[in-house]
């Protein structure tokens, strides 16, 4: 009997690890018998590290790409394998790993009329054998499934789509091969699919039954009556065609004038904000545009081809791009970036062409984020350096402007542009800690999920992260009355306990307002949202923090050891409850804190946790780089809960030291203000800024002045000089708030605020838990007596 032109090739390996089951595909394709395996190890199968595979597979559902394994008389086979993860009704999970095996190359394809009738079908379709494997899937059913064709071919699709849906279309698949009519078949094949699948038999000029193909219908409308997902999947066909000469213009400028090689691949939908698009967030779904080499030998064709789909893993360098919305650079020797150029088979490009230096700028435009364009260097030239980076984004700048008006549609104006404005950017000019941000969108829309960083007095900063109930435009409203809020409340150096207190109390009366205009409100006013708000003093090295519901900071130290912060948990905003709670903490300088931005459930707080642990714990330690450590936890955290939205922000302390602190007691007296005056002078002269020392020591004399004639002792006097600014602070136990006003002509005091005002660019009051703090900042390099 001829044996078969494709079989399948299947095993199941349970979460330790172990092979739990082999069929006899798997027997044909490697050579071992079933109880040889069964009960080892998977990793065993393996011809390269398995610490890469497990750290590949950890936390997703599914994965697709080539894999190296060990045939039993020792030859090295490489394989395209599907693998998804499996949950039984008891609640154990394993992995099911299928691979289609060819002994015989693919029929042709029809002609280019039937071609283009298929993969521009506003349907999902797929076409399968009698053998009831897939042979063709169109654009449609690959964006909705996640996986590109390539992955899915010669598979059945119980393998594609495993489960009781599944199952159902494949025994209508077979009773429409048999009895050549039509079947229907209900259940959902992916979220992105309508709930019936119909089953076409494809008959050739004689009747007899050649294939049979699948077509799913559109989901069902919103409650609102709008479209379902399937109308958004992808971009109006009218303008793929100028989109993809778009990017092959790009192509033909950039080779070989700055690249030996480069790939375009575009979203289906602009992504706002810079964040991944694609059924899942950290993970991109793209279509390759163009794909251009020199010379063009056709070697760089293999792996996914122009106009297929082009599916990106989370950690993925196109993937990280999307997310951070700027330019990356890697060697494709280092580890993780040669890992995945050797297991996926969307960077097969890469491999083909010899790429050594690799380039991923972010094409985007004001309607957000339209993909990435990927540049290679081979080693016949030098690494991509700053001006290549400068040049390649210009060019990119340019042909992403080109394919949004080839979209010839304004995306519509949602929530993410409103959220993402309310977000800090640029992070503010401060010097004491070192901050990144991260900023992965749920596909199901924005959140309310939200950080800020705010500098204080003193070089302190506060690092703010809160989660408001719901999404959509009532989520970003409510964003941004709590962050003007917290700004506000900010400016007054209120503790943070206290702080969070007072924003209770708003949050309530918005809910007393939203209730009494309409009873029905749900949520009103932010009820439930959850805040985290930490203050950092680089003099002292402490941090306070206090928290309302939401999970606490996580800690790493220098030394790599990694720990959440003891912050006692209060209540979520607007529920009432015990008074909140502060605590304080010494940090050594070099710690990093991680706020992640999710909340209230608490094992957010443990899985930011469990990623640094990942992640410092792991043999490949991360670069100093506060970047690669961001993009390698937000990867981690979005790999676990694929189906949320996730905001992180990163921040390494630093310390000022003591050679940029100066601290005087001064006795409660008059004469000790020309004293104030010496010391300020003789401070400012030893750190070579002279030229303010007439500014600064008229400020001081004013504060010492107050300080003496309206407070109590003790006094003292402090000068800080983080980065490039100047600050003069004023201590006394008195509890006398001082205000500025306007002195009459023949008044003889009441003239000292003012001028203080005039002389610093900020100035203002913090409140100790006993005493006030009176301080100036300056930036001496603009100070000069003509400012009086």
């Amino acid at each position: 009997m001829e044996r078969p032109a494709t079989y399948t090739a299947t095993a199941t390996i349970d979460e330790r690890g172990i092979l739990t089951g082999w069929s006899d595909g798997a027997r044909r394709l490697l050579g071992y018998d079933s109880p040889a395996v069964v009960g080892r190890p998977a990793a065993a199968l393996l011809a390269t590290d398995p610490a890469g595979a497990r750290r590949t597979l950890a936390g997703r559902g599914r994965w697709h790409g080539t894999v190296p394994l060990r045939h039993q008389d020792g030859r090295r086979l490489e394989l395209d394998v599907l693998a998804h993860r499996r949950t039984s009704p008891a609640g154990r999970t394993d992995w099911l790993v299928v691979s289609a095996v060819t002994t015989r190359p693919q029929p042709p394809r029809g002609d280019p009329l039937e071609e283009w009738t298929f993969l521009q079908s506003p349907f999902p379709l797929a076409v399968f054998d009698p053998d009831l494997r897939l042979l063709r899937a169109n654009r449609r059913l690959e964006h909705a499934l996640a996986l590109p064709e390539a992955a899915m071919r010669g598979l059945c699709l119980t393998h594609i789509v495993p489960g009781a849906a599944g199952e159902e279309a494949e025994r209508s698949m077979r009773a429409a091969l048999e009895s050549g009519r039509p079947q229907e078949a209900h259940g959902r094949l992916g979220p992105d699919l309508g709930r019936t699948a119909v089953l076409t038999p494809l008959k050739d000029a004689d009747g007899r039954v050649r294939a049979v193909c699948l077509s799913v219908s559109r989901p069902a409308p919103d409650a609102a009556g709008g479209p379902g997902p399937a109308d958004e999947t992808g971009p109006p066909t009218a303008a793929v065609a100028d989109q993809v000469l778009a990017a092959r213009e790009l192509a033909k400028v950039t080779v070989p004038r700055l690249a030996d090689v480069m790939a375009v691949d575009l979203l289906d939908r602009p992504r706002s904000g810079g964040a991944a698009g694609g059924p899942q967030p950290g993970r991109a779904v793209l279509r390759r545009a163009a794909l251009r080499a020199v010379p063009d030998d056709g070697g760089t064709a293999r792996g996914t081809c122009v106009g297929e789909a082009v599916v990106c893993p989370a950690g993925s360098p196109p993937a990280r791009c999307l997310a951070t919305a700027r330019p990356l650079l890697y060697d494709t020797a280092e580890p993780g970036i040669a890992e995945w150029a050797a297991l996926d088979p969307c960077a097969g490009w890469l491999r083909a062409s010899g790429t050594r230096s690799l380039l991923v700028v972010p094409l985007v435009a004001g309607s957000g984020t339209l993909g990435v364009a990927l540049f290679g260097r081979t080693r016949r030239r030098e690494s991509f350096g700053p001006e290549d980076v400068r040049l390649a984004e210009e060019f990119a700048a340019k042909a992403a402007a080109c394919i949004e008006q080839a979209r010839a549609e304004a995306p519509a104006r949602g929530t993410a542009p409103l959220r993402h404005g309310l977000l800090p950017h640029p992070l503010p000019d401060q010097a004491a800690l070192e901050i990144t941000t991260r900023c992965l969108p749920a596909a199901a829309g924005a959140g309310g999920d939200w950080f800020d960083v705010i500098p204080l007095s003193g070089a302190r900063v506060a690092l703010v992260a809160g989660d408001v109930a719901g999404r959509g435009f009532r989520a970003s409203a409510t964003v941004g009355r709590l962050r003007t809020a917290v700004r506000t409340l900010a400016d007054v150096d209120l503790p943070a306990d206290e702080l969070l207190a007072h924003l209770d109390d708003l949050v309530l009366r918005l809910a007393a307002d939203e209730s009494s205009a309409d009873p029905a409100t749900e949520t009103a006013g932010g009820i439930g949202t959850t805040c985290l708000y930490a203050v950092y003093d680089p003099v002292s090295r402490r941090c306070a923090a206090a928290r309302a519901g939401h999970p606490p900071p996580a800690v790493v130290t220098p030394d790599g050891a990694v720990r959440l912060l003891d912050v006692p948990a209060g209540p979520p905003l607007g529920m009432g409850g015990p008074p909140f709670e502060a605590v304080e903490t010494e940090l050594p300088e070099g710690s990093l804190l991680a706020l992640c931005a999710n909340g209230p459930s608490e094992p957010h707080g443990h899985a930011v946790g469990r990623a640094l642990d990942g992640v410092y714990g792991a043999p490949d330690r991360p670069a100093p780089s506060l970047d690669s450590v961001c993009d390698r936890v937000i990867t981690e955290l979005a790999g676990h809960r694929p189906d949320d939205h996730h905001a992180l922000l990163l921040a390494r302390t630093r310390a000022l030291r003591g050679d940029r602190v100066a601290c005087w007691e001064l006795e409660h007296e008059p004469t000790v203000v020309s004293r104030a005056r010496r010391y300020v002078g003789d401070q400012l002269s030893a750190w070579g800024l002279e030229e303010a020392a007439y500014t600064t020591e008229l400020i001081v004399s004013e504060l010492v002045t107050n300080a003496i004639r309206y407070g109590g002792p003790p006094v003292r006097l402090r000068l800080l000089r983080p980065g490039s600014r100047l600050i003069c602070e004023v201590y006394d136990a008195g509890g006398s708030t001082p205000h500025m006003r306007r002195a009459r002509i023949f008044d003889e005091g009441g003239r000292g605020l003012l001028l203080v005002a005039q002389l610093a660019e900020r100035w203002g009051t913090r409140h100790e838990r006993t005493g006030k703090t009176v301080w100036a900042e300056q930036t001496p390099d603009a100070q000069t007596p003509d400012a009086l």
